[in-house]
């Protein structure tokens, strides 16, 4: 299962005569997807994408999680990323599976971890220790994910001064993932700080008006700061996919 580098390296060894046409065209002969019956794996993403597919666990049974995660390791996946994955998952994946689980983010990594393939910086902020979750699925996205990150936790504006103590890996980061429930205000905050683009991710973190996130998401939406983008309440993953995309640009 082969990544657009790995593609295009095939292709160049092609071209040098290192690599006949019949050999590179039986690597690519494989089936873009497989039926599982319940799941159909799709072995192509890399390839179309640049990022290979990951699991989502919720929903998903025990059983079901390990047997789409040992097939997409059997087709060469080096790493597999499971998001919202049950401690009960995890039990019973460990039994087979080179498995590390995150238990406060719910992210599940099989496989092998890859290096940083960029020097290009991610930071990852929060507003306080709550929406750490919300952030470890985040930033463990982006590490699978070939990325340098940098973490700032509970640095929110009900005390700025933590915050601006940070402010050279604020000013050196590529990306910035600002995360944070109640008013959602970090994000505004960072985006008229920071010179790169920032993606803001309202978690559901507060008391009944927060209205599990959605105050912050609303107040997210509204930011005057230029450059912020939002994704969805409690996203991680999203946010941390999006901003490895951003950071691999020109790489």
């Amino acid at each position: 299962m082969m990544n657009q580098n790995e593609a295009r390296a095939l292709l160049e060894q092609v071209a040098a005569g290192r690599v006949s046409v019949d050999e590179a065209l039986l690597r690519w002969k494989e089936a873009p997807f497989e039926d599982l019956g319940f799941a159909k794996p799709d072995y192509h993403r890399a390839l179309r994408q640049g990022a290979a597919e990951v699991i989502y666990g919720a929903g998903k049974t025990p059983e079901q999680i390990v047997k789409i995660t040992e097939t997409m390791l059997a087709r060469g996946q080096k790493t597999v990323l499971i998001t919202r994955m049950a401690p009960e998952a995890a039990a019973l994946a460990e039994k087979t599976l080179p498995l590390r689980y995150e238990p406060l983010s719910r992210v599940g990594i099989a496989g092998t971890a890859p290096e940083p393939d960029t020097e290009g910086k991610i930071v990852v902020a929060t507003g306080g220790t709550s929406d750490m979750p919300a952030a470890e699925e985040a930033a463990l996205t982006a590490e699978v994910f070939g990325n340098r990150v940098t973490r700032l936790y509970d640095v929110g504006v009900a005390g700025l001064h933590r915050l601006l103590s940070h402010m050279d890996e604020i000013m050196s980061a590529r990306v910035i993932i600002a995360l944070a429930g109640m008013e959602g205000a970090l994000a505004s905050v960072i985006g008229g700080l920071a010179d790169c683009p920032v993606i803001a991710v309202p978690t559901s973190v507060g008391y009944g008006a927060a209205f599990g996130g959605l105050s912050a998401l609303l107040s997210m939406l509204n930011s005057c700061a230029s450059g912020v983008s939002v994704v969805n309440i409690d996203n991680g993953f999203g946010a941390g996919y999006l901003a490895s995309m951003i950071n691999h640009i020109g790489k």
